[in-house]
């Protein structure tokens, strides 16, 4: 996790939105458990209250189950993933309803994930 914050906003939404980056893009998996939450402030330089925030975020987003004195796992699955996919067609279609052609939505993702994905 790098510790650069873009300085726009509230550090532990900085913090939640890169670790569910993370989580969907498969480098932090189903099932691994997260560092502690002093361990990931003192890895990113930030005050543990910032952290735990980020961390009870993501946590009722779905992403992260919190066990009492064993920590915080990722739980994101095949039922998640199948939910991504989901509103990711829902927006699909809400952009090609208000116009955007299928060649700038293709130019777009291949902006966004790399000609190589």
């Amino acid at each position: 996790m790098y510790k650069n914050f873009s300085g726009k906003r509230d550090v532990y939404l900085d913090i939640a939105d890169r670790y569910v980056q993370y989580i969907k893009l498969g480098v932090i998996k189903d099932g691994e458990k997260l560092p502690s939450v002093r361990e990931a402030a003192g890895e990113l330089g930030v005050n543990p209250n910032t952290v735990a925030k980020a961390y009870a975020l993501f946590e009722e987003q779905g992403y992260i189950r919190s066990i009492p004195k064993k920590g915080a796992f990722v739980i994101y699955n095949e039922g998640c993933k199948a939910q991504d996919e989901t509103e990711a067609r829902e927006l699909l279609h809400a952009l090609c309803q208000r116009g955007i052609s299928k060649r700038k939505l293709i130019d777009l993702i291949e902006e966004v994930y790399g000609e190589n994905d």
